[in-house]
Order: structure tokens, then sequence, then C-alpha cells
């Protein structure tokens, strides 16, 4: 039988521990940030102070997790971190991330591409497959990538962080432009720090390899690092190198597979689900599936007190014991 809707988020995690407590010294940089965006009277530093006070949704957004990844991303410094989250805040505005980009507007996109998030890594980092892009490309098909990615940060189950991506060029007729691509890539690096895990790139022509070094030219070395080209793709899975694959067929050392075959559709990747895009079908059960699911992480997120600095751990354990008692 075939599959025409996304796979249930997994329940259990190879990795899923909650956050350690910090080190003396990062806590305090940690307080410092926290402090400053709990202010009851911080507002966003843009020019028209008319709503510049921090809405639900971006307190909801400013978690934890998220203060620690913008830290990191910015080696620790407390003012770098500050102006980069704030940057972030009035890019999610302009680029209506919660109100503009909204499924109905997006759709169409949907409609003239592929863009398959079916499965889930090995880790359970949820994972974006584009195989088909619309016959023209427009500003709102990276809105609809962006929308996408949002989506995918929605079904991260407790102490996931980062997605996945594949790109199966087998049988393209048709890649992105080399524009449309640095956009995305400046948005992600920019604007998603350490959100994304891994990019596997199969079936690579070598007419594309230009193309690929000059886009590795813009990106920074954390992210290229997450950049896999031909991975091994065989019965057992996909491995990133040939010694990975190795390494499990001697001793089924699952630390060294990527993707499980029965998370891998058929086509293209080997895998044992048989997958056919309906649009019907996926996208009504993605649309449903993310918005239940973000209204009960904000429903948690209210429960705990509805502030900046909520822990995402927290909230996605109390959605995930909800949905068992459910």
């Amino acid at each position: 039988m075939s599959i025409c809707v996304p796979l249930p988020i997994p329940t259990n995690s190879h990795d899923a521990v909650p956050p350690s407590t910090l080190p003396e010294k990062e806590q305090a940089l940690y307080d410092c940030v926290l402090e400053h965006f709990s202010a009851a009277d911080y507002t966003l530093p843009i020019i028209n102070q008319e709503g510049a006070a921090l809405t639900v949704d971006e307190k909801f957004w400013l978690s934890y997790e998220c203060l620690l990844r913008y830290l990191r991303a910015t080696n620790w410094n407390v003012d770098a971190a500050i102006k980069r989250l704030e940057d972030t805040l009035k890019w999610r505005r302009e680029f209506g991330i919660y109100d503009k980009i909204t499924p109905e507007y997006v759709e169409p996109e949907k409609w003239q591409s592929v863009y398959l998030r079916l499965r889930y890594s090995r880790s359970t980092r949820p994972l974006h497959e584009p195989s088909k892009l619309s016959a023209e490309e427009s500003f709102r098909t990276i809105q609809f990538i962006i929308w996408m990615v949002e989506r995918t940060v929605d079904l991260m189950g407790p102490g996931v962080e980062t997605l996945a991506a594949m790109a199966d060029y087998a049988g393209n007729t048709r890649n992105p432009s080399f524009g449309m691509v640095r956009t995305i890539v400046d948005i992600v690096q920019t604007h998603y720090p350490e959100r994304l895990g891994l990019v596997l790139i199969a079936h690579l022509p070598w007419l594309l390899n230009t193309f690929f070094k000059l886009l590795m030219a813009f990106m920074d070395p954390y992210t290229r690092q997450k950049l896999v080209f031909n991975p091994v793709i065989n019965e057992n899975g996909v491995f990133r190198t040939t010694a990975d694959a190795e390494v499990w067929e001697a001793q089924a050392d699952n630390t060294s597979r990527v993707f499980e075959p029965d998370q891998l559709i058929q086509e293209g990747w080997n895998g044992t689900q048989p997958f056919v895009y309906s649009h019907d079908d996926y996208w009504e059960t993605l649309v449903t599936l993310c918005e239940e699911r973000r209204s009960r992480m904000v429903a948690a997120w209210h429960c705990m007190g509805g502030k900046v600095g909520i822990k995402e751990w927290d909230v996605k354990v109390a959605v995930k014991d909800e949905t068992k008692r459910d």
C-alpha cells in the first residue's frame, strides 16, 4: 500500500537528553541575554516604535535553547548575540513568518513543485527533500522553502534542534538558480544558526561541481562541514562515506548510519517506504499536523509561565506526554 502522508513524529530519540547544566561563566553570559529580553519595558530597536514590544510568538521563539544557539554562534559574545537576535526578530517580522507566509499563501508553490518532508534521520532530525522546483522561480519560492523550514522546526521532538536536508539530482531536468540558492543559504546562516544538521546531495553530476564550489565560497565553515556529496546509498540505508558503510557491514554500528531503510522512500533512496505524492492528502495532513502541534506547544508554554527563556525540552516533553494520554 502506498503512503501519501508525512510519517509521524518519532516517540523515541537515540540522542535525546535534557539540556545539561551550563558552566558558571556561560550561565552568567546566558543570564545577561535573558535579562535583556525579559525586561518589562523591552522593545525592539526599530524606527517605528509602535508595536515594538515583543509579541507572544516572539517570546515563545526566544526559548532557553534559542538564546544558547545565538550565544554559541557568536562565540559567547553577549552584545553580538543580542544584536543578532534582534536582527533576526526584525527579519522575521519583515519576512512575514507569523502573518504573511500562511499555508494558503505558499500552497501554489507546493502545487507546482514537489517538496517532501516525509521522514526523520536516525537521530530523529526532521528532513527536507526538494525533488522538483516550480517552473518559474519567484520570491514566493524562497518564502515557501522558509515556510517549510519553520514547519520542520515545529515537528522536532524533545532534544532535537537541527534538521536534515536531502537533494537527489538523478533525473533532474532543471536546477535552482545560483541567486536563489545563495539567498536561501544567507537566510539559513544568518537567521537559523545551529539549525542545519546535515545536507546530503546525491547523484550530483560533474557539471554541477563548479556550481557548488562557487556556492561554498559564500558559506561559513560550520555550514560547509554539514554538506555530504554523493553519499553511499545501499540496502542497509544511507551513509556519509564508503568507510561508514563498511563499518556498518562489519559491526552493524548504527552510529555510522544516517538513515535507516524504513525512513527512506523507494525511489532514488533505495528505501522501504512506498511513498507516492498526493497533494490533497499530503498538504492537508502536513498543515493540520503542524498547526495542532504548535498550538499544543504554545498552550504548554503558557502553562509554564509564557515568558522568554522557557526550555524547548520542557515544552516538547509536556506535549509528548499529553499526546500519550490522548
